[in-house]
C-alpha cells in the first residue's frame, strides 16, 4: 500500500512538473518571437552619474525550427557617432562601469581620426579615463552566445 501511495505521488508530481517546465518554455519561445532581434541597452556609470550609450551595428542570430535567422545592421562608425554625441566630462583617471544588459562579453576600443587605435584594458567592466586632457571617443564592443553590439561614448578629460 505504501509503495502504490509512493508511486501515484511520485507519478503526480512529475505530471505537475512537466506541465509547468512546457507552459514557461511557450510563453519564452513567444516573447523571443517578439522580441527579435533583442534591443540591449548599454549605459556608463561615472561618479555616481548613469549614462547611455550609443547602440551601433549589431548582429543576431537564433534558431528557427531547422533553419538559423539572422539580422544585422551597418551602422555609422564610433567616430561619426561621436559627432553627435554629446561628451562626458570627467577628471582624470576616473573609474569608468560598464554595465550592458544580459551580462554579455565586454571588449572596449579607443578609436582616434583614423579608427579603431587600440584596445583598452578592463577589469570587472570597469576601465580608468585617460590622465591627460581631451576628448576621447571609445567603443564597447559587447558579445552574447547569439549576437552582439557596439556601443559608443565619448569622454571629455579635463
Amino acid at each position: 500500500m505504501k509503495l502504490k501511495r509512493l508511486v501515484i505521488t511520485f507519478v503526480s508530481f512529475l505530471s505537475l512538473w512537466m506541465v509547468t517546465g512546457c507552459s514557461n518554455g511557450e510563453v519564452q519561445a513567444e516573447k523571443e518571437n517578439t522580441d527579435f532581434p533583442p534591443s540591449m541597452t548599454g549605459r556608463i556609470h561615472v561618479d555616481e552619474t548613469e549614462y547611455e550609450m550609443e547602440a551601433g551595428g549589431y548582429r543576431w542570430e537564433r534558431k528557427k525550427g531547422s533553419e538559423v535567422e539572422v539580422v544585422q545592421t551597418d551602422a555609422a562608425s564610433p567616430n561619426q557617432i561621436a559627432e553627435e554625441f554629446e561628451a562626458i566630462q570627467v577628471e582624470p583617471k576616473s573609474p569608468i562601469d560598464i554595465e550592458v544588459e544580459g551580462d554579455p562579453d565586454i571588449s572596449v576600443y579607443l578609436w582616434n581620426t583614423d579608427g579603431k587605435e587600440k584596445a583598452v584594458p578592463i577589469h570587472n567592466n570597469e576601465l580608468s579615463a585617460p590622465s591627460d586632457a581631451g576628448q576621447y571617443i571609445y567603443e564597447v564592443l559587447a558579445e552574447w552566445t547569439n549576437g552582439e553590439v557596439s556601443y559608443t561614448f565619448v569622454l571629455e578629460v579635463k
